[in-house]
Parts: structure tokens; C-alpha cells; sequence
């Protein structure tokens, strides 16, 4: 048989693998019914009712492609962060946009600074554009500012990726202490500031748009995924200096965006008094949560984000048997993949049905173990 090969070699090299296993093909794998969807890091409370009926409105138009150039949802942002238009890049969640990002900046053998146990997807980007990725661990369960910040010196590279507050711990730095980190990094390096779960962390720590928004090696990630309910909807955005905005321009895909999600976005930007309800949704939840945990003999760590890290107090192959065993039940949770992150299992915010079978569940399981 020949050893002929249509791909490159670096895809080659590449395992076919996805950053996480979906509750879906959990079901499909192991014949179980997801009951409590509380892993995924998703709003179980939806969207606004607006933002429904947004939706239904534009469902009519979906025969047509959405604006190519996102100019209404670009105005509509930059009024509600009190930025140009001009500053904005628009994309199909973070995710996309992360891949963008190491696309315009990664040749393959270039180094890549980000945190060990940080968001994977990140990482699965710069492994499929050939990028080396450089790790500093984490610090007392949160990333190390200090630690990346001697990577960065230490390797020299064009890209460093710092989410803000972090996913899979939920811990969180001040503004100050995340300007000065930009400020101190040379201007050959781009700084991704990951700020998926900004709208549930508490005042203080997301610096304001002013603070960096001239800072053409820092690009800040956002997205309608997380508090505003819209992850099936695959809307995210860069807050970038004009410069690096447009640049986004040159390899994206113009017709990305699905026209009922522009709608859906416009409509929960509006919407910030549900906006501020489901924050204070996701704040009863995170000490819900927090209780089902300590009751059990558990320690949750504090969380800006809508799920909270739950440190089981073991290794690794303890917290997979506990996120295994609640799977059992129709509970989905996940944890993180590096130790000694991995002691913890992460869950999310939800309503009070999926925290019950939580509650119900989680002794059952750890009387197992």
C-alpha cells in the first residue's frame, strides 16, 4: 500500500482528538440521559424572553447571510463599552476567534507562553498551527502572573494567553495587578486576555476599556456565551486598537456569523436588566453549589465565573471516579485535565432542579468511592 499522504506533515502529527467530550456523545458512549447539564460552563437560565422573541423574529430571514461587515452588532458594542467601532472584531465565539488570533501571529516552532491546566482549546489551536507551547504552572490555584511573566522574558514569544477570571479554577486577578502585567511585557508580545466570564466577576477586576484599549499587543476576548445565555449561538469579540482589529479582516470568515445569532446578540446587549438578574442568578447558584460541596466533605474554591472548582481533596483518579459516578445519576459535570489542578471537579451554575439532583446524587456517589 503506498505511504502516500494527502495532509501536511503537522497535521499528521496531530492526534484527531476535541479539547472536551460533549454531554451529547457521553450519551451516545456510555447509554446514559444527561438529567443536570452543569459542565459545560453553560447559563442553564437562558437567554432573556427579548432575546427569544428576537430570535423568533429573525428565524423569517435566515434565508439571507448576515452582514459580512457585523456592522450593526460592532455599533451596538462599541456604545455599551464606550469604544470606536473601529476597536471591535467580531467572530463565532471565542473559540474561533482564539484560532484567528494564533493564525495571524504563530508560524510553526514558534513559542507560545500560556498557564499548565489553562483553557485547553487554546492550546489545541496553537498545536494545530504548529506553535511550541511553554507552560508555567499555576500559583495557589490561580494563574501566576509573576510566573508567566518569567516565561515570557525567559522564551521570548510572540503570544501569551491570561484569561481573566480563569477557566477551569475560577480564581481572578485585579485590574491593577492585569495592567501592569501588560505593561510590562515587551511589544513584540501579544497579550490575549481572555475574558469570557467577565460579566460575573466581581468589581474591580476587569480593567476598564481606557486602561489597554492602546495597547496594540493586547487583545481582549469576549463573548455572549457565558452570562448573556447564548452559547449555542457562537458569538464572540475582540476589544483591540484599530490596527490589530482590522487585521482580523484578512483571514476571517466573512460569512461567519448566522444572522439569527447577530439578532440574538443585539437583542440580550439590550437587555441588561436581565443581564444584571441572571448575574445575581449565578451568584445564588455558585453558593448553592458551594454548600452541596462543604456538606459533603469537599472544599469549594471562591469563583468569579458561573461554576465553581471544588477541591476533592485527593488525586486525579479520584476526581474522575466522582465525575464518572454523578454522570451514573444524570448529572454532568466535568474537571480539570492537569494535575494537581485535577484534585478538583468543576460545576456549573444552574437552576435549582439540576442543583437538587446534585444534592441528591453527589453522597450517593462519594459512599462508593
Amino acid at each position: 500500500m503506498s505511504a502516500f499522504s494527502r495532509f501536511t506533515p503537522l497535521i499528521n502529527s496531530l492526534p484527531a482528538t476535541v479539547p472536551f467530550v460533549g454531554p451529547e456523545a457521553i450519551e451516545r458512549n456510555r447509554g446514559l440521559q444527561v438529567k443536570a447539564r452543569i459542565g459545560a460552563n453553560e447559563n442553564g437560565f437562558g437567554p432573556a424572553p427579548s432575546v427569544l422573541r428576537a430570535i423568533t423574529e429573525a428565524a423569517a430571514d435566515t434565508w439571507k447571510y448576515s452582514d459580512p461587515e457585523n456592522y450593526e452588532l460592532k455599533q451596538a458594542l462599541a456604545s455599551h463599552l464606550g469604544c470606536r467601532p473601529e476597536n471591535l472584531a467580531i467572530g463565532e465565539g471565542i473559540d474561533s476567534l482564539l484560532g484567528q488570533i494564533v493564525r495571524l501571529v504563530i508560524d510553526p516552532g514558534m513559542t507560545v507562553v500560556t498557564s499548565l491546566g489553562a483553557y485547553p482549546t487554546f492550546n489545541f489551536h496553537v498545536n494545530g498551527h504548529g506553535g511550541r507551547l511553554v507552560t508555567a504552572p499555576y500559583a495557589n490555584d490561580r494563574e501566576d502572573l509573576d510566573g508567566l511573566l518569567a516565561a515570557v522574558r525567559k522564551e521570548n514569544p510572540p503570544l501569551v494567553y491570561f484569561a481573566n477570571p480563569d477557566n477551569p479554577m475560577g480564581s481572578w486577578w485585579d485590574a491593577d495587578s492585569i495592567v501592569e502585567f501588560a505593561r510590562a511585557l515587551p511589544e513584540t508580545c501579544l497579550m490575549i486576555l481572555d475574558e469570557a466570564y467577565c460579566e460575573t466577576a466581581p468589581a474591580g477586576s476587569t480593567p476598564s476599556i481606557e486602561a489597554l484599549i492602546d495597547r496594540p499587543n493586547v487583545v481582549r476576548t469576549r463573548t455572549f456565551s457565558k452570562a448573556y445565555g447564548l452559547a449555542g449561538a457562537r458569538v464572540g469579540y475582540v476589544i483591540a486598537t484599530p490596527g490589530t482589529a482590522n487585521a482580523f479582516d484578512k483571514i476571517r470568515n466573512h460569512f461567519g456569523m448566522a444572522r439569527i445569532s447577530t439578532a440574538a446578540a443585539l437583542a440580550a446587549l439590550a437587555d441588561q436588566p436581565y443581564l444584571q438578574d441572571v448575574r445575581n442568578r449565578i451568584a445564588a447558584s455558585r453558593e448553592r453549589i458551594s454548600t452541596i460541596a462543604r456538606a459533603n466533605g469537599l472544599s469549594p474554591l471562591s469563583s468569579a465565573t458561573n461554576f465553581v472548582a471544588i477541591d476533592c481533596g485527593r488525586d486525579g483518579v479520584y476526581s474522575k471516579a466522582i465525575v464518572d459516578g454523578l454522570m451514573e445519576h444524570g448529572v454532568f459535570i466535568r474537571m480539570p485535565g492537569v494535575a494537581p489542578l485535577n484534585r478538583c471537579i468543576r460545576i456549573s451554575a444552574g437552576p435549582e432542579a439540576d442543583m437538587a439532583l446534585l444534592e441528591e446524587a453527589l453522597p450517593q456517589v462519594l459512599k462508593t468511592l
